[in-house]
């Protein structure tokens, strides 16, 4: 049996460029990876199938529209020999949560399957499923910090980032992209002009990067917290947080988080937190 982590994908900055013609957003944005996330394994050869359980396991819907399988009938059409086989998925990611859980997930599967079958992880086979299975798949595959732009087919170089601390916060209000982007109400064929991205370099160091991120945003953010207002509250508490540097919202919500200056003001929050929301979902993790 093979094995592999799905860690959550966290939008550090969200900028929305503009909207295409075809009524697609584009975007830049700075993301990396917690080491908190879902288990997926893989039993090889046997017939496809996917079991899910674990703690947000209802939430995640049925499993034959699961993105997992989707992106294994997308190696398959990709290398029509492959092996495929039977995957095993503990859910632990909040679902419709802005931290790509599903898009996640599927990147693990085509790691295992690429695995399973001898194919580098950068082979282009393996990218082209990666990108038919859901814009947010390609840059989930090497699950590392990086600029992604365009619909999330453009990504910069995987970005050597200092130690981010980091405390994960959803407060159980699933919110799905499409309506945060028709809340923003982007004309299709014109740009926002909300502000170029601060530049990432490849070995930022920590006052840098703070900056950077401090003078970028998450465009979605005010829509969102319109569509759900117990953001703003998540928002305000983690921002009140002692030892809090930068609290934000992650991809389309409603999971924020908080960057702290150590692991142990970052815990004593969430045990604040807890306790007077003790129906969140919350996570310290260091993101990479």
């Amino acid at each position: 049996m093979l094995r592999d982590r799905a860690p959550a994908k966290i939008n550090l900055t969200l900028h929305v460029v503009g909207r295409r013609a075809d009524g697609w957003h584009e975007l830049e944005s700075l993301v990396a990876f917690s080491h908190a996330g879902d288990a997926l394994s893989l039993s090889p050869d046997a017939p496809l199938t996917l079991v899910v359980e674990g703690p947000t396991a209802a939430a995640a819907g049925e499993a034959g529209d699961n993105l997992i399988l989707r992106a294994a009938r997308h190696f398959a059409e990709s290398l029509p020999d492959a092996r495929l086989g039977a995957f095993h998925l503990v859910k632990r990611l909040p679902v419709a949560a802005g931290i790509g859980g599903g898009s996640s997930d599927a990147a693990a599967a085509l790691r295992l399957l690429a695995r399973a079958n001898g194919v580098a992880f950068d082979d282009p086979r393996l990218l082209a499923a990666a990108a038919r299975t859901g814009a947010d798949v390609p840059v989930c595959l090497a699950a590392r910090a990086r600029m992604m732009r365009g619909l999330g087919e453009r990504l910069g170089p995987i970005l050597d980032l200092p130690p981010l601390v980091a405390l994960l916060v959803n407060p159980g209000a699933p919110l799905e992209t499409r309506r945060v982007f028709a809340r923003m109400n982007v004309a299709p064929g014109s740009a926002t002009g909300y502000g170029a991205h601060p530049p990432i370099g490849p070995r930022v160091g920590a006052s840098d990067l703070l900056t950077a991120l401090k003078r970028g945003r998450n465009d979605m953010e005010a829509a969102a917290c319109r569509l759900a207002p117990v953001i703003g509250d998540v928002l305000a508490v983690l921002g009140a947080a002692p030892g809090s540097v930068l609290a934000r919202m992650s991809g389309s919500g409603a999971t924020c988080f908080a960057l702290f200056r150590d692991c142990r003001s970052a815990t004593r929050a969430k045990k604040s937190i807890l306790r007077a929301h003790p129906g969140w979902w919350t996570k310290v993790c260091a993101l990479r």
